[in-house]
């Protein structure tokens, strides 16, 4: 038997914050206890904050770790390793990595990446090297001619937990802005008749493949237990369709009309951390402040910055909408329900003994410790 014993910590429970002392017993929280703990082995933590280990239901930072310049490809397992090291140090215990299927010409390396970062989780689940659990996101470019190719070599895999719906056709979703898509392509040094063309190409390749792949891929989402989400969602149409398609969580909506329309629905809605850090979307997209202090969000997700998560969950707090328990099981007990995942995400007695550590300083909280399984990892 190993046994851990944490005291003189301020636990984040799921209604409240207690001064308390909790025990981790092989791999599980065996006792959450009010009060210090005045025993040999318990360790104190002079006071700050345990909260549960961060789930987080969409990462794309395995893809920065691959590509960490425009020209400079990491080797694959190279990159998965420092991506979850990352991830540990950020207090992320469960990673949801999110992996595109489809390539819209864009980044022609994706495809690449996501069959080498599926190998690379094969290789290392069980050996003992990644210090957090990973699970799968399949992120499913409907308009892409390749998608459903790609589906089927993975759809089956045992790691899969997410399915998303995306659609990244310039003037649609998160690119409805044409002019802010012509900018971003122009930067990749395309020249604008290329981005002209690029642009003609892919509105009509959507308007011969994006019905067609959606009810193929919705079908075949529909025989697997994972969550299923749409993305990037604009308006009150959008939410509808989807929702009358099965879907049921509508991840980084682009406007407060699209998440009001779903909680009214009673979809759950996803947020990104780095646009509550940042003080806004750096797409030019609704600030998930605002969508916090509507009520409507139910999970955020790291999108591209892992250490984004709790910060971002502290940050919750300040305009007042939401207290700090509310706003931390933001990143750890409602992704972790929505994951299906029900053994985390909570410092409860009987679940997994995921646990992270964090210090307020001067107004930003810092990770100091993190345990996956009662196992120190970071």
């Amino acid at each position: 038997m190993t046994e851990t014993i944490l005291t003189n910590a301020r636990l984040v429970l799921r209604d409240e914050i207690i001064l308390g002392s909790i025990v981790l017993r092989d791999g599980l929280i065996a006792e959450v206890q009010p009060g210090v703990a005045r025993v040999a082995p318990a360790s104190d933590l002079d006071g700050d904050y345990l909260m549960p280990g961060v789930v987080d239901l969409h990462t794309d930072n395995l893809e920065r770790q691959v590509q960490p310049r425009m020209n400079a490809r990491w080797p694959s397992r190279s990159a998965m390793l420092a991506h979850d090291a990352q991830c540990a140090a950020a207090g992320v215990t469960t990673v949801f990595d999110a992996l595109c299927l489809g390539d819209l010409g864009f980044d022609e390396g994706r495809t690449r990446t996501f069959h080498d970062g599926v190998a690379d989780l094969d290789a290392l689940t069980g050996t003992g090297l990644l210090k957090s659990e990973h699970f799968l996101h399949l992120r499913c470019e409907m308009p892409a001619r390749d998608v459903l190719e790609l589906m089927d070599t993975v759809a089956d895999h045992h790691r899969v937990r997410m399915v998303s719906l995306m659609d990244h056709t310039p003037g649609v979703g998160q690119y409805a802005d044409m002019e802010r898509f012509r900018a971003l392509r122009r930067r990749e040094g395309r020249s604008d008749m290329e981005i002209e063309i690029q642009i003609g190409n892919l509105l009509n390749q959507r308007e011969l493949l994006r019905g067609p792949n959606r009810r193929v891929l919705l079908d075949r989402i529909a025989a697997l237990d994972v969550a299923v989400a749409s993305h990037d969602d604009r308006d009150e149409a959008e939410i509808e369709q989807n929702y009358a398609d099965g879907i049921r969580i509508s991840e980084f909506p682009v406007t407060l009309a699209a998440a009001q329309a779903a909680k009214r629905l009673e979809m759950e809605v996803i947020a990104g951390a780095p646009n509550i850090v940042r003080g806004g979307s750096h797409s030019g997209n609704v600030k998930a402040s605002d969508l916090i202090a509507a009520h409507a969000v139910d999970a955020l997700a790291s999108d591209y910055v892992p250490a984004a998560l709790v910060e971002a969950a502290f940050r919750s707090v300040e305009g007042g909408a939401i207290a700090l328990p509310h706003a931390i099981a933001l990143v750890t007990d409602t992704p972790a329900r929505m994951g299906k995942l029900p053994d985390r995400g909570r410092l409860a007695t009987g679940l997994r003994a995921d646990c992270v550590r964090v210090r307020v300083f001067d107004g930003l909280p810092i990770v100091r410790q993190v345990w996956r399984g009662a196992e120190r990892v970071a």
